[in-house]
């Protein structure tokens, strides 16, 4: 199993980023997937500059299928049952998918279409990934990845494939715990971000942003321990070194599509804590509270209302 063929599915920051890195390995080895007008939509405009490089990808509609060893989606969380839909033509029968985008159930829903053993789970992490229409500006990250089946190969080729492209990576021992974690941070910095208007600059400096992403973490981990992920406050204190090494000037996925006036993932932040709060009868008062900001802003936004 040796991975050649890589498909893109989602041109954000992330997608992009990780696009420009494989093509620089082998521009033959890199697709972006997508509709047939988004694809000839980025032919006519120019497909993306990645850190002052202007990168000429190849495309490929379902319309033009092609079997791909491997398919990276970093969609939005309200674009996945397309994207879901879209990758049909790019399966074969040894397709590996990730799927980095944000969140702790993206990976069920992918696998009850194509099976969990697809899949591996992974996120990205140490990343400052910012897009201004055609341009990003990004860090590289770290891919942190493993698969919940022993001695997978599937591990053994995706970490090839990473060594082969230069991509940062690193093989959790506790995938599922560290995927937890991830969303924990998420749901402290993306949703407080959004809702002050906080640079990471803000988050690093201002003592009660930082305050308040932990009361939202802690939801989390109260959370965690029974779901079985299992987290502490320990794992809460081991991002705050991370954070802090992120460019002052970067922002959280959330606050660009804020700013950008464009639908948040709060469901997936907000949301999912407090329909796990509900399940487990646990008060989740901080994250109910940030969804309702949230969506208030993203309605008063889309009405063009100005909230000072």
């Amino acid at each position: 199993m040796k991975i050649n063929k890589v498909g893109i599915l989602g041109m954000g920051a992330i997608g992009g980023l990780l696009a420009a890195q494989i093509y620089d390995y082998n521009p033959q080895g890199v697709y972006i997937l997508g509709e047939q007008e988004r694809i000839k939509r980025y032919q006519d405009q120019g497909w993306i500059v990645v850190n002052g490089k202007d990168y000429d990808f190849t495309g490929l509609s379902p319309e033009a299928p092609r079997t791909l060893d491997l398919i990276i989606l970093s969609v939005k969380y309200h674009h996945l049952k397309k994207a879901i839909e879209l990758m049909k033509p790019f399966m074969g029968e040894n397709t590996i998918i990730i799927s980095l985008m944000n969140g702790i159930d993206t990976e069920n829903e992918i696998g009850a279409v194509y099976g969990m053993e697809r899949l591996l789970y992974s996120f990205i992490v140490e990343i400052s990934a910012v897009k201004e229409g055609r341009k990003i500006t990004a860090n590289k990250g770290k891919i942190v990845f493993n698969s919940l089946i022993p001695n997978d190969k599937k591990v053994m080729a995706l970490s090839e494939f990473f060594n082969r492209t230069q991509i940062v990576y690193e093989i959790a021992d506790d995938i599922m715990k560290e995927i937890w974690w991830k969303f924990m941070i998420n749901v402290g910095v993306n949703q407080v971000s959004a809702v002050l208007d906080a640079p990471y600059g803000k988050c690093q400096k201002i003592d009660e942003i930082r305050e308040l992403m932990d009361e939202a973490m802690k939801e989390v981990i109260a959370l965690s321990k029974l779901e079985g992920a299992n987290l502490t406050e320990e794992d809460l204190m081991r991002w705050y070194p991370i954070l802090d090494a992120l460019n002052p000037d970067g922002m959280t996925s959330m606050l660009q599509d804020m700013r950008g006036k464009r639908k948040t993932e709060v469901e997936m932040f907000a949301g999912v804590v407090s329909r796990l709060g509900k399940k487990h009868k646990l008060p989740t008062p901080v994250n109910d509270i940030l969804y309702q900001l949230i969506k208030a802003k993203e309605k008063a936004i889309a009405n063009q209302t100005v909230i000072d």
